[in-house]
């Protein structure tokens, strides 16, 4: 059960309508690193989760229904963002108007045409639930394992590709009432990406957690290759030394070495096709 209040999580103000701005800021509402992604993995993850303790389940919960206001931010800053832009692309001045908003007037005008067509005759002037190229976010990129740990590595990820967008967006607008609203959300992915890392720490952090899932017998696996880093140059160069190449592994559960990877399997051959199969008749023995 959710509530909702019809006031914005945090202000959002626009100096300078920028409707080639708003059609990037689908980018953080749409894309595979915006707002929705993370609002529905936390969603899932949480709906999904097993535990003695619900706590993390009230963790997700709590700020999966955060970003829910992040998207509502997003979605009041492209509908302000969008507010001169004309109703027709016949406008008198109507190029000059989307291309000149911008950047100098340096984006073609196809460019503009294309963003005032997709939100004018789709959305009147406002968000979608789209990234910057108009495509449809569809959840392939929502990650829910049902196992805690591994769900807390996705969502640093998330996080912390959020926060790469959230930073390139911010630096590619002078609007200061854009910029005051990016401060805001910067600021709270900073949160997100130490909150789940507190998780993993809780958790028992690197030592506690790998390999996940932890649950699984490492005496089952062929530790012979579990700390191996595979080097696969033809020529037999060595890679550059890194912390995976030495030294005792993340896990405290084995040392990392460098192997040459070559082939320990045969060529795999199939044998002739079935007669059923549609092949031609010569594939069939």
């Amino acid at each position: 059960m959710y509530f909702h209040d019809k006031r914005l999580q945090y202000p959002v103000r626009v100096e300078s309508p920028d409707p080639i701005y708003a059609r990037m800021l689908q980018q953080a509402i749409g894309g595979i690193e915006g707002e929705i992604r993370v609002c529905f993995q936390y969603f899932f993850q949480a709906w999904g989760n097993r535990a003695p303790t619900t706590k993390y389940r009230d963790m997700l919960l709590n700020t999966a229904t955060e970003e829910i206001g992040h998207i509502e931010m997003l979605a009041t800053a492209v509908a302000m963002n969008l507010e001169n832009a004309p109703t027709k692309v016949q406008e008198a001045g109507a190029a000059d108007a989307l291309v000149g908003a911008v950047m100098g007037g340096e984006n073609p005008r196809h460019i503009a045409e294309g963003m005032l067509h997709k939100t004018l005759l789709s959305t009147g002037l406002s968000a979608f639930p789209g990234n910057a190229d108009g495509l449809p976010f569809d959840m392939s990129h929502i990650y829910a394992s049902g196992n805690i740990a591994a769900d807390m590595y996705c969502n640093v990820a998330a996080e912390s590709t959020g926060r790469v967008l959230a930073v390139r967006l911010s630096n590619a607008t002078n609007d200061l009432g854009m910029k005051d609203m990016w401060s805001f959300l910067i600021a709270r992915d900073t949160m997100h990406q130490q909150q789940w890392l507190a998780v993993i720490e809780e958790l028992g952090g690197h030592q506690g957690t790998l390999p996940i899932p932890n649950s699984f017998p490492q005496s089952e696996e062929h530790q012979k290759f579990s700390y191996n880093f595979f080097a696969t140059a033809r020529d037999g160069t060595p890679p550059p030394a890194g912390r995976w190449t030495s030294g005792p592994s993340l896990d405290g559960k084995g040392e990392y070495s460098v192997v040459q990877n070559e082939p320990m399997g045969e060529e795999p051959v199939l044998g002739p096709a079935r007669p059923d199969s549609g092949a031609q008749k010569e594939q069939i023995g």
